[in-house]
């Protein structure tokens, strides 16, 4: 090897000058084409990359242009379909607030930066539609209208004709409220009466002894119902509870709790801790039903009165309408000694 390099430098400095030049840049050539085909490779690996990138962007415009037109027929969809119907479809420009889209009007374009005079008069509430503006990706809210009307409205955002909107359908739920308080009603409601019935009580009750109310319950009980059934017929006994009813409600607050709870069963519940005081009321108005000229039989009811001392009661619910019970039965005792034949 020693020997080689030896020959090589003996070659080199044997070439005459001219020769050695030409070796030098013959060397100097050739590390710039090896330069040049490292940049060609390094030209051609950017390139692949270029074409790659240009594969993906033509991927994305096919994508947008397919995500358009879906968000477009979309659009086209939902107008179609409820362009002929009662809702009111609502479309609002994000930022500006425009109305871009209205079901009711029937025009291209944008509707008006107001809503039209017909929108206006059937939904007052109209500004609020305008100004919502949530972060929610869906929301369902409730709105009164005129008259007693109410609306459902569900809101949500949305891509309108390349504008960031919010879509608002507004359905008319008027009827179903109504249908819904009837049923409420009917659930509550005695219908021979029209007062309060037992189911109402019970959950009235649940909730004077979670929330620690002082309250004051009378238990009643109509004498002699039996003996106006048989004697003079169910209607006449129909009759007789409602001139009970009457006489409890001509004498008591509309806001006080008055509920049938059985056939010949009532209970009236009253704020605060005024037992005493509704001894004194019961006492005066079982006299004046015991003598007033109600009917031609003789008219009695019993009743039992209790305090409920809010956080201090310990009576369950149970405890409360037993502990009423037997006040009343001395109450039925009493008036079974002045109306035997009444009260059996």
């Amino acid at each position: 090897m020693e020997d080689k390099t030896l020959m090589n430098s003996r070659t080199d400095s044997t070439l005459e000058e001219p020769y050695r030049s030409l070796k030098h840049d013959f060397q100097l050539l050739q590390a710039e084409v090896e330069e040049l085909r490292a940049r060609e490779a390094r030209l051609n690996q950017e390139l692949e990359k270029l074409r790659a990138r240009e594969a993906e962007l033509k991927e994305e415009v096919i994508r947008s242009q397919n995500r358009a037109e879906m968000i477009e027929g979309y659009n086209e969809l939902m107008i179609e379909m409820l362009s002929k119907r009662k809702e009111w479809l609502l479309v609002i420009d994000m930022n500006t607030k425009e109305i871009l889209y209205c079901n009711k009007k029937k025009q291209e374009g944008l509707v008006a930066s107001e809503v039209c005079t017909a929108c206006k008069k059937r939904l007052p509430f109209h500004g609020e539609i305008l100004k919502w503006n949530s972060e929610e990706q869906y929301k369902v809210w409730e709105m009164t209208g005129e008259a007693d009307t109410y609306y459902r409205i569900t809101s949500f955002p949305i891509e309108w004709k390349e504008h960031d909107s919010y879509v608002h359908i507004i359905v008319d739920i008027t009827d179903e409220k109504r249908a819904a308080h009837t049923l409420t009603s009917k659930a509550y409601h005695d219908p021979g009466t029209g007062i309060k019935n037992r189911l109402f009580f019970e959950e009235y009750m649940e909730m004077v002894l979670r929330e620690e109310q002082n309250t004051t319950l009378c238990y009643l009980d109509l004498d002699g119902l039996k003996y106006v059934n048989d004697k003079y017929g169910h209607l006449e006994g129909d009759i007789y509870i409602q001139n009970f009813v009457e006489l409890i409600k001509t004498n008591f607050r509309s806001e006080d709790t008055f509920a049938r709870i059985g056939g010949d069963e009532f209970c009236l519940v009253l704020s605060g801790s005024i037992g005493e005081l509704i001894e004194r009321k019961m006492a005066e108005i079982l006299r004046d039903f015991q003598t007033g000229d109600y009917a031609e039989y003789q008219c009695s009811f019993s009743y039992g009165v209790v305090d409920i001392d809010g956080a201090d009661n310990h009576l369950s619910y149970d405890e409360i309408l037993q502990k009423a019970d037997e006040i009343m039965y001395e109450c039925k005792r009493r008036n079974k000694e002045k109306y035997p034949q009444l009260v059996r």
